[in-house]
């Protein structure tokens, strides 16, 4: 004849609470890889900073000026840190994909290899068309909007801020199609659920692009605008594909 536990119905169910603490557990050690990759390739990009930070206030035509004596010292360390990123986002794409989907097979441990590559190529895409095309249209807005009221004297450390959120997130956005794609491919989104929340999605790529964009005009608003929907609708067409 068995007897109850009293305690039997104080006890935590173990079976409930291990999983979530080795799904923390593995966030953990994700970000603790990506964290390293980010300081290695940070402090290899101090010995090139001095030349990205030359790259980076050539679309201004002149020198941004210093108005703290370590001002320069702190912008040089922010440069080494963007490049950083970009060296890093190879480990940082192939971590975060290894958290989001932690059980691949061999088949899908492909896709992700696949990936890594892709993803990178993109953010860099999306750096290049950040450059090449937004800053030689906003930085002449930007210094000729009331310029015969409003002497233009821009400081090296809000000018760099401005460039490097706007580089990073539009690198960011173009990575997006390729991450649609893997998600799709391992069966945890669908086109359908993408077509579906559409109008959703284009309200929220308003908003990301009033937040990105440097300036407030209908012009620069678009430009960020218009290749985040494109990006959209080519993620739709590669989750169908997928």
């Amino acid at each position: 004849m068995s007897t109850a536990d009293p305690t039997q119905g104080s006890l935590p169910d173990n079976s409930a609470v291990m999983p979530l603490l080795d799904h923390l557990r593995e966030l953990r050690n994700r970000l603790i890889k990506a964290a390293v990759a980010l300081l290695i390739a940070t402090v290899l990009s101090f010995i090139f900073a001095r030349d990205a930070v030359i790259f980076l206030i050539k679309p201004m035509g002149g020198l941004p000026q210093a108005l703290k004596p370590t001002e320069t010292l702190s912008n040089y360390m922010k440069v080494a840190l963007i490049c950083g990123v970009t060296l890093s986002m190879p480990v940082i794409v192939y971590q975060i994909g290894r958290f989001i989907v932690p059980a691949l097979n061999r088949r899908e441990k492909r896709y992700l290899f696949l990936l890594v590559p892709g993803a990178t190529l993109c953010f860099v895409a999306g750096v290049a068309f950040a450059y090449f095309v937004m800053l030689p249209t906003a930085i002449p807005f930007l210094q000729g909007f009331m310029s015969d009221v409003v002497k233009q004297q821009w400081t090296i450390g809000d000018y760099l801020s401005f460039v490097g959120n706007l580089l990073l997130w539009i690198g960011v956005a173009f990575e997006l199609p390729l991450f649609v794609y893997f998600l799709a491919k391992v069966g945890i989104i669908s086109d359908k659920t993408l077509r579906k929340h559409r109008k959703y999605a284009i309200l929220v790529i308003a908003v990301l692009a009033a937040v990105i964009t440097p300036t407030v005009d209908p012009l620069n608003m678009a430009l960020v605008m218009g290749p985040l929907i494109i990006l959209y609708e080519l993620g739709v067409l590669l989750a169908r594909l997928a």
